[in-house]
């Protein structure tokens, strides 16, 4: 780390590596901004870390093509024009760089910036601001809904936006579109893909609007492989892969784990399971890799996994995600304690905390005597996540 720069007035110590924001704008301003020296529109934009499907960070190197280019693909694809933006996603995160920030700038819009989601805030900005456009993973929306339960607003300037990060559910999009943004379009895509792969449009047959991911933007080629690489016809269940403007340079410093998911063609192997039907839409029908998507954010059992063994008593542990109507999946830990051990949810949940980030703490801790014998994590997980469903039906365990 060569420099920090703060933003607000903290009581902080200033040098010549450690500046404040407003002072930077000061020294530039009235000097003449430079050309950037870039050779070709092939040279990177941004490196976008993202854990992907195995828990290991990758930074996923994204060049000023695959930004701007898809920028501007979405942004015709929601038809944006001088709208209003709001913002409230995270900035460091692809959807808040690209959907939110870069979409705006493509299509002359204004950005409204809000520093962290709350419902009733959010809905202040858009009466203050007039906001035509909002965007955000499902969870936001969800939550938006319980707001206008608790407090009607009439919000006529929202026209449209994006709901992406993470499986949505078709009751919640018929709520939003009804509710509170009347052209809401789902979309699909990674930080591998700039991100955005494919979105519905408000032409599109009702169903499709619902029940899929829409078609992929112009330019981008979509293709559902076998477990031999071999392309899959429409109807078909298999690995999907993406190949176009919007993918990937390479991971940072990684050959091998760009060549693991890059082909010599260019098609990016995603780990998705997906379904491409006879009019060219798009299904993601799960995922071939054990990630949870929590809130629209990613989280690797294993990280989570070796974190809890490391506790003194705790003897093993299994993690997986099961299902939830707000943050799509919850994060459920199963600990088989050492025999005589006497040990809490909320003392794991404190644990797990000091360590790693809020959202990948777990949400329900299940304590069992002993876990499945087989030596399949994957396996053992699908089994403990049955046994978990079962207790959570009758009203056991301990939940957040």
């Amino acid at each position: 780390l060569q420099y920090l720069v703060t933003v607000g007035e903290e009581d902080l110590w200033y040098d010549d590596r450690i500046f404040q924001f407003e002072d930077v704008v000061a020294s530039g301003r009235g000097k003449e901004l430079a050309a950037a020296d870039i050779e070709s529109d092939d040279e990177p934009f941004a490196i976008l870390y993202t854990p992907g499907t195995t828990g290991t960070p990758k930074g996923a190197v994204l060049t000023h093509a695959n930004l701007v280019r898809t920028a501007t693909a979405t942004s015709e694809a929601l038809d944006l024009a001088s709208d209003i933006v709001l913002c409230t996603v995270p900035l460091y995160h692809i959807f808040g760089l690209s959907a939110a920030l870069l979409t705006a700038i493509v299509s002359g819009s204004a950005l409204v910036l809000q520093d962290r989601f709350d419902a009733s805030v959010a809905f202040d900005l858009v009466e203050r601001h007039g906001i035509t456009v909002f965007h955000g993973v499902p969870t936001m929306f969800v939550m938006a809904l319980r707001e206008l339960d608790r407090n009607a607003r009439n919000l006529p300037t929202l026209r449209t936006g994006i709901v992406a990060g993470a499986p949505v559910a078709e009751e919640v999009v018929r709520d939003v579109r009804e509710r509170l943004v009347p052209e809401i379009e789902i979309a699909y895509g990674l930080t591998e893909t700039s991100p955005t792969v494919s979105i519905t449009r408000p032409t599109d047959p009702p169903a499709k609007r619902f029940q899929t991911v829409g078609r992929p933007i112009e330019g981008v080629e979509v293709a559902v492989r076998d477990e031999d690489g071999e392309s899959l016809p429409p109807e078909s269940v298999g690995e999907l892969a993406i190949r176009g403007f919007n993918v990937m340079k390479e991971y940072f410093r990684q050959p091998t784990q760009t060549s693991s998911v890059l082909s010599d063609e260019g098609f990016l192997q995603t780990g998705d399971l997906a379904m491409i039907d006879g009019e060219g839409y798009l299904h993601i029908v799960g995922r071939s890799s054990d990630v949870i998507i929590r809130g629209g954010y990613n989280v690797h059992p294993q990280e989570i996994e070796v974190l809890l063994r490391s506790h003194p008593a705790v003897a093993d542990a299994a993690v997986f995600g099961i299902p939830n109507d707000v943050l799509g999946e919850l994060v459920c830990a199963c600990v088989q304690p050492v025999e005589g051990a006497l040990i809490t949810a909320k003392e794991l949940r404190g644990y797990v905390y000091e360590s790693l980030a809020d959202y990948k703490v777990p949400d329900v801790i299940q304590f069992m005597d002993e876990f499945p014998d087989d030596t399949d994590e994957r396996a053992r997980r699908l089994e403990l996540a049955r046994a978990v469903r079962v207790e959570e039906a009758s009203g056991s365990g301990e939940p957040v």
